[in-house]
Order: C-alpha cells, then sequence, then structure tokens
C-alpha cells in the first residue's frame, strides 16, 4: 500500500514538473496553408516560437526559388532561410503584357515572380541576388520586407515592382543594391536600417516614398533617381557620404530634421515641387550647386558646419518667405502685440498707485 502511495506522489510530482515544459512548448504556433496549384508558399511561426524551434523549421532558398519556378508567390513570417537565392535561375519569358505600353522597357526579357514576395520578421541568412545585366526581374505581388534581418547582400537590381513595397523596420546588415529598379505603387521604409552601401541608382519611383527615420549607415546613393510624386526623407539619418545629384523631385522633396554626418551632394538635382531641409544637419560639404529649385524652398534653422555651396544654383522667383514664426510678418505682429500689453501694464500700474 505505501509503494502505490509513494508511487503516485512520484507520478504526480514528475507531472507538475512536466507540465510547463509541455505548456511553453505548446505556444510555438505553425501556420501553413496550400490551397490550389497557384497558393503561396506559406509559412507562419507565432512570436513564442524559440530560436531552436525556427531553427528545426528552417526553409532552404532552392524551396522558394521552385515557389517561383512553380508559379507560386512566397508568404513567410517569423521563419529562417537558409542559403543563397539566386533569381537569376528562374526561367527567362517574354514582359508581362500590362507592362509592355512603357515603353522604356519593350523588348527586355523578363523573369517574373507572379505571386506575393512576403519575408517578414524573419532571418535571411543567405544572399538574395537578381544580376543579371540586361534581363529584368518583375515582382507582380505586393513585396514586404518589414521586420526581417538580411544577414548577406540583398541586390535586386533591375527589379520591376508592381504592387507596393514595404521594408519599414527591416535590418540589412550588407550591401543593398536596387539599381535602376521601378517601383510603380507606394514605396515605405520608415525605422529602416541599411547597410555599409545603399544603392537606388537611376531608380524611378512612381508612387509616393517615405524613408523616415530610417538610418543610412553607409553610402547611400540615390544618383539621377526620378520621384515622380512626394519623397519623405524627414529625420533619416545619413552616417558616410550621400549623393542625390542629378536626380528630379517631382513632387515634395522633404528632409527637414535629416541629418548628414558626412560629405552631401545634391548638384544638378532638380525640385520641382517643395524642397524642406527645415532644420536639418550637414556636419560636412554639402553641395547644391546648379541645383534648381523651382517651387518652394525651406532651409530655415538648418545647421551647416561647414559653408554650403550654391554655385549657380536657382531659385523660383517668387520670394521664398520663411515659415512659422520666422516670417517677419509674424515676428512684427507678436512685437507689437508685446509693445500694447507693455503699455497697458504701465498704465495699469499707475493707475492704481
Amino acid at each position: 500500500m505505501m509503494k502505490l502511495v509513494l508511487r503516485s506522489i512520484l507520478m504526480g510530482g514528475l507531472a507538475l514538473l512536466w507540465l510547463p515544459v509541455a505548456a511553453t512548448a505548446a505556444t510555438c504556433q505553425v501556420e501553413t496553408r496550400s490551397l490550389g496549384a497557384d497558393a503561396a508558399l506559406t509559412l507562419h511561426l507565432s512570436a513564442d516560437c524559440t530560436e531552436p524551434e525556427r531553427e528545426a523549421r528552417a526553409l532552404d532558398a532552392t524551396q522558394l526559388l521552385q515557389a517561383f519556378r512553380d508559379g507560386k508567390g512566397i508568404d513567410l513570417s517569423g521563419v529562417v532561410i537558409r542559403g543563397d537565392l539566386s533569381l537569376d535561375l528562374l526561367p527567362v519569358g517574354s514582359l508581362p503584357p500590362e507592362l509592355e505600353v512603357m515603353k522604356e522597357l519593350q523588348g527586355r526579357e523578363a523573369r517574373v515572380i507572379p505571386g506575393s514576395l512576403m519575408i517578414v520578421n524573419s532571418v535571411v541568412r543567405g544572399a538574395i541576388r537578381h544580376q543579371s545585366a540586361q534581363g529584368l526581374l518583375v515582382v507582380k505581388g505586393p513585396v514586404s520586407f518589414s521586420g526581417t534581418t538580411f544577414e548577406q547582400i540583398v541586390d535586386l537590381s533591375r527589379t520591376v515592382f508592381v504592387q507596393p513595397v514595404t521594408l519599414s523596420g527591416a535590418i540589412f546588415l550588407k550591401e543593398s543594391y536596387f539599381v535602376q529598379g521601378r517601383f510603380l505603387r507606394d514605396v515605405v521604409a520608415e525605422k529602416t536600417a541599411f547597410g555599409p552601401h545603399t544603392r537606388f541608382h537611376r531608380s524611378v519611383f512612381q508612387g509616393s516614398v517615405t524613408f523616415q527615420q530610417s538610418g543610412f549607415n553607409g553610402l547611400a546613393e540615390f544618383l539621377e533617381v526620378v520621384f515622380q510624386t512626394d519623397a519623405n526623407l524627414s529625420r533619416t539619418y545619413f552616417k558616410l557620404g550621400t549623393g542625390f545629384s542629378g536626380s528630379r523631385f517631382q513632387g515634395l522633396a522633404d528632409f527637414s530634421e535629416a541629418t548628414f554626418d558626412r560629405e552631401a551632394f545634391f548638384t544638378f538635382t532638380l525640385f520641382e515641387g517643395g524642397a524642406y531641409f527645415r532644420r536639418a544637419t550637414f556636419r560636412a560639404t554639402a553641395d547644391f550647386s546648379d541645383a534648381q529649385f523651382k517651387g518652394r524652398d525651406d532651409f530655415s534653422k538648418v545647421f551647416f558646419e561647414k559653408g554650403p555651396a550654391f554655385t549657380r544654383a536657382t531659385r523660383s522667383a517668387a520670394k521664398q518667405a520663411p515659415l512659422g514664426i520666422e516670417n517677419p510678418t509674424i515676428q512684427l505682429a507678436i512685437t507689437l502685440s508685446l509693445l500694447i500689453f507693455s503699455v497697458l501694464l504701465i498704465v495699469y500700474l499707475i493707475r492704481s498707485r
């Protein structure tokens, strides 16, 4: 009888010890969907999954490439991706019909990702490359790298993004290249950390774009870029040399409160809309030579550690009135109000004696 009691106590104690472990393991939620032949490759791991659990369910880059070859997109969240993803291995075809109306793309061969390219809150261990010098990569679905860390180079040069692109919260530890990219919809890259070298050379943004509060921790090249609508780069941090030379801002260009630690070049840059640099900080060379400001520009309260260069730069014929309390009219009104208040106060004090 005593042995039976002791055995029951022992089993009960072991059950209590096992319960927290089992409960913890049960919190890792795994979601997969594979309905239909053209469904996206889907794997969602919940935030409660541990690192070993994520590693145990890691995907290989070849699985992603096979999904694209099968005409599928990908929808991944909280996963680990191993190996290099070479998008040059996708089959070459003709340009999708909806893009043939764009003259600058006509006659180009294309590799197509027909669905989404969603890798969010994940870790990508290998490189992602599209390095074809002549062909295009076309991503027809939405793209999101939100919250994902890329440990190796990301080269999506000569890519046409048909749907919106989201990079917010992503971390690029190595180079990220979007040379001659074409963004047909909005691009959102808020609080994004870019690595030692970032290139958007000769890219075209047809929708609005924001890099608000992002950090470019290396060279940032936006040379000969076309921004067809508003571009928000306010409170953005540029650690090394930065170039916007030859670029064209057709909408608002907002660099307010941006910080440039090293050289910043805006030579031959065309600002067709407003150009706001209010409270920006330039700690090295700031070169606006031959720039054209056709709209309103605002350089109020800008800190130039070195004298800026505006050689042959042209401004709109309209007088550039400072904004806010720096406007002389507003300052005069405030001064007159203070004088009137002072006179009334003196009169009151005299009469009250």
